[in-house]
C-alpha cells in the first residue's frame, strides 16, 4: 500500500470500545445527581452481575489487578509463599503476587491453546505454594474439573483471572460460578467495559464484606453508607486498606454494557469463524475450537505465524502497523521480562511452549464494530505479508 493510500484509509483499531446511548445518558444522569463515587449504581451494577453470574456476592472494584490482589490478600498469602503463576499473561498476575511478598513460581503453557499446564504446575507445587492464579486467556476456559481437582489435591487457593472471560461458561455454569474467586475486568479494550474497573466472584459473604472494607481504605462504613444513604455517619477503622472501589459513574457504563454482553460475544464469534475460513490456507496455526459444552468469551483472537512462513511474528506486527491495522502480542511471557529475570533469574526449567507463544503470537482486531471491510482488509494484509509478497 503507498503513502498516498494508506493516508486516505482509516486505522483498524485493535480493540474498539462500542459505547451506546444508553450509556451516555446514564453517565449524564449519574454527574447530574449528586453522586459520582462508590454509591447507588455500583450496588445495582453488583447485584445484575450476581445474577449473570450465578454467584452468592460480586464486590466491583478500580480494576481486575484489584480483584486479584485482594482475593490473595484475604487468602492469607503473604511473605515467603509461593504463587503458581502462568508465565503467558499480563503482568498484573505476577506483579500482584510481589506486591503481597510473595515469590511468583511460573508455570509453562498448553501447546495448542496457550493456557496454563495444569500437569506442569502439578510438578511445581512445594511447601511453600499457597496459591494458583489460573488465566482463561483470551476468552478461552480451563479445564475446571482438572483445575478443581488440582486445587483439593493440594489444599490450594485458586484465583481465576477471568481479565478475557465475561460471559464464558464451563459446562452449565459460567465462569466466575466454579468455587474460586474470580476477577474479572472491564477495561475499555474488553468484550463489556465500564471504561476501567472490575469485579470480583466470591462465594462467601464473610470475604466478600472483607473486600468491600479492604478496598476503602478499611474503613467499616462506606462512603455512601456514611454520607450518602440513612446509614449512620460514624465509622471505625477494621484493618489498614486500599483505595480501590470503582465508581458510580464507572457502573452507570457497566449496566447497559452487560445487557449487551450476550449479543456482542456471538458477533465475535461471527468474526472468528469468518477469520478462521480466510486464514486456514496461509502459514498461521489457529486456535483449536472449544469442545462441546464450552463457551468461548471470544476476546482476542490469536495466530501463530509457522516457522516455516517467509516472516516473522514481529515482521508481521510491523507489516500490519505500517498499513494502518492495529494489532497486539498477547503476551511476552513474564519470566523473560526485565524485572523478573534480573529479580529470579532465569526460569529453572526453560519453559519451552509458553516461549514458543511468546515468539509466535499475534492478535488481530477483533469486536463487534469491525465491519466486514475491515476485516477483509485484514486479512489481505495478513495473507500478503504472510506470504511474502510485502511491498
Amino acid at each position: 500500500m503507498t503513502d498516498h493510500a494508506l493516508a486516505a484509509t482509516a486505522f483498524v483499531g485493535f480493540a474498539n470500545p462500542d459505547i451506546g446511548d444508553d450509556e451516555i445518558e446514564e453517565v449524564v444522569q449519574t454527574l447530574r445527581s449528586g453522586w459520582v463515587i462508590a454509591g447507588p449504581r455500583v450496588g445495582a451494577f453488583e447485584r445484575l452481575l450476581e445474577d449473570r453470574l450465578r454467584v452468592p456476592q460480586i464486590r466491583c472494584l478500580s480494576s481486575c489487578t484489584a480483584g486479584l490482589f485482594l482475593a490473595l490478600r484475604c487468602a492469607g498469602v503473604s511473605r515467603g509463599d509461593e504463587v503458581l503463576v502462568p508465565t503467558l499473561t499480563f503482568a498484573a498476575c505476577a506483579n500482584v503476587v510481589e506486591q503481597l511478598g510473595a515469590v511468583p513460581v511460573f508455570v509453562d503453557s498448553e501447546a495448542d491453546t496457550g493456557l496454563v499446564d495444569l500437569d506442569h504446575a502439578a510438578s511445581l507445587v512445594g511447601p511453600r505454594t499457597r496459591a494458583l492464579i489460573a488465566v482463561h486467556l483470551g476468552g478461552r476456559p480451563i479445564d475446571m474439573q482438572r483445575l478443581n481437582a488440582l486445587r483439593d489435591r493440594y489444599g490450594l487457593c485458586v484465583v481465576e483471572d477471568a481479565a478475557h472471560a465475561i460471559g464464558a461458561a464451563w459446562g452449565e455454569r459460567p465462569i466466575g460460578a466454579h468455587g474460586n474467586p474470580t476477577s474479572f475486568s472491564f477495561h475499555a479494550t474488553k468484550n463489556m467495559t465500564a471504561i476501567e474497573g472490575g469485579a470480583l466472584a466470591l462465594e462467601s459473604e464473610a470475604m466478600a464484606e472483607r473486600v468491600r472494607r479492604l478496598a476503602g481504605q478499611g474503613i467499616s462504613q462506606s462512603a455512601w453508607d456514611r454520607h450518602g444513604s440513612n446509614g449512620p455517619a460514624d465509622y471505625d477503622l477494621i484493618e489498614p486498606g486500599y483505595k480501590l472501589a470503582m465508581t458510580d459513574v464507572e457502573a452507570a457504563v457497566g449496566i447497559h454494557q452487560l445487557r449487551r454482553l450476550d449479543a456482542a460475544i456471538d458477533r465475535r464469534e461471527e468474526i472468528r469463524r469468518e477469520y478462521d475460513q480466510a486464514l486456514s490456507d496461509l502459514p498461521l496455526d489457529l486456535e483449536p475450537d472449544v469442545q462441546p459444552g464450552v463457551r468461548h468469551a471470544r476476546h482476542l483472537y490469536r495466530v501463530q505465524v509457522r516457522p516455516e512462513a517467509p516472516c516473522s511474528r514481529d515482521q508481521l506486527i510491523a507489516g500490519l502497523r505500517g498499513r494502518g491495522i492495529g494489532c497486539s502480542a498477547h503476551f511476552k511471557p513474564l519470566h523473560t521480562l526485565t524485572y523478573y529475570a534480573n529479580r529470579y533469574g532465569p526460569a529453572p526449567e526453560p519453559l519451552p511452549t509458553a516461549a514458543d507463544h511468546g515468539r509466535r503470537t499475534v492478535s488481530l482486531p477483533l469486536y463487534p464494530s469491525l465491519s466486514d471491510s475491515d476485516r477483509e482488509r485484514v486479512v489481505e494484509a495478513v495473507a500478503e505479508i504472510t506470504r511474502g509478497q510485502a511491498a
